[in-house]
């Protein structure tokens, strides 16, 4: 059998490469507003289109987060990436998880941006109804996106935002994509991982909330540490850019430096750390 090739984009030429990976609602161009001011020189930054999603929005699949992380590995192995950190929005913070169970040795560190926990997010009553219609309802998608974000944007943003997910994803993907992100738990996979975990979460984003990280991530990663940026929704790329950037690559660029300090530490206990939008503690 074929394996599948991600259809994706490099930025940068830097040691430290990174796999950034979209949510539900958005190709790889939910990342377009970070694009211009990416550390290129200390990072590799590798946008991925999932299964169902822009250049792959005819792929056959499962369209599970396992199936997105195996294909990442692939991905990794075609570009001769050995090892490489995350990024994972919403969805994607769901499948950056996925490869701690898939190819823990390979990850470096994850950065999850408003991520689904790894126990899923079950849905139920009307939630269940205006997730599930989604797919068919355009005005589904925007009361989701107008809820997640406060209620604060602009009209504007809310219908390009609806116009961009219709256009970049497949109705019958984007529909199969909920039961994977949404129901299923694999978090006894993953809980216990040492590889350091970074949550970012909008103080505005009522659903995956600074609280759910603390109960989820907080709880499940020995190495983490939560983020709060308090300008943000569920859609830090587009809300606070540069406040997102910062706290990410503040936490990337750590990965050089605390092998020396753990080894320095080896007799005493990790701590997890929160933090504000300043970056990881």
């Amino acid at each position: 059998m074929t394996s599948f090739v991600l259809p994706h984009e490099v930025h940068g030429d830097g040691a430290h490469k990174v796999f950034a990976v979209h949510g539900w609602f958005a190709d790889r161009s939910a990342y377009a507003a970070v694009l211009p001011d990416l550390d290129r020189t200390s990072f590799s930054y590798a946008l991925v289109d999932l299964r169902g999603y822009g250049e792959a929005r005819d792929a056959a699949g499962a369209y599970t987060t396992a199936e997105a992380a195996v294909d990442l590995v692939e991905l990794a192995d075609r570009l001769g990436w050995e090892r490489f950190s995350v990024i994972g929005h919403s969805m994607g913070g769901a499948v950056a998880q996925r490869l701690l169970a898939v190819a823990p040795q390979r990850v470096r560190r994850i950065a999850g941006v408003s991520p689904v926990p790894a126990s899923g997010m079950p849905l139920a009553g009307e939630q269940a109804a205006l997730f599930t219609e989604a797919a068919h309802r355009a005005e589904h998608r925007r009361t989701i996106i107008d809820v997640t974000t406060g209620g604060r944007r602009p009209a504007a943003w809310l219908d390009r935002m609806v116009a961009r997910s219709l256009e970049r994803s497949d109705t019958k993907a984007f529909r199969a994509w909920l039961d994977s992100w949404a129901g299923e738990d694999f978090s006894a996979d993953v809980a216990g991982s040492e590889v350091p975990a970074l949550a970012v979460a909008g103080a505005l984003d009522p659903a995956l909330s600074p609280e759910v990280m603390r109960q989820t991530w907080m709880s499940w990663y020995p190495r983490a540490r939560l983020a709060v940026l308090p300008g943000a929704g569920h859609y830090a790329m587009d809300e606070t850019p540069l406040e997102l950037i910062r706290t990410v690559e503040d936490f990337l660029r750590a990965d050089e430096t605390e092998g020396a300090d753990e080894a320095a530490e080896a007799s005493g206990p990790r701590a997890s750390g929160e933090a504000g939008a300043g970056g990881p503690a």
